[in-house]
């Protein structure tokens, strides 16, 4: 079943916010996912399995650069 996802990372006591934003950004690249980042928020639209392995991995990567906080919105209902 293909979902929608929307995603915020907020990086917590670091100096910029790019490089996690950026950090999530390449493992969804990673995982063969087109993620649309935006100013608020980053969408990205794929089976499953595939996205929920992408956000995990997502998690861990920018998890073990510094406190960070994720939300994620996951719907099988948005147009695909």
């Amino acid at each position: 079943m293909n979902i929608r996802v929307q995603i915020s990372v907020y990086p917590l006591r670091q100096e910029h916010l790019s490089p996690t934003v950026n950090a999530v950004e390449a493992e969804l690249n990673a995982h063969g996912l087109r993620p649309e980042v935006g100013g608020m928020s980053t969408q990205v639209v794929g089976e499953t399995e595939v996205v929920f392995a992408a956000l995990r991995d997502a998690f861990m990567r920018v998890a073990n650069s510094g406190q960070v906080v994720m939300t994620v919105t996951v719907s099988n209902a948005c147009p695909v």
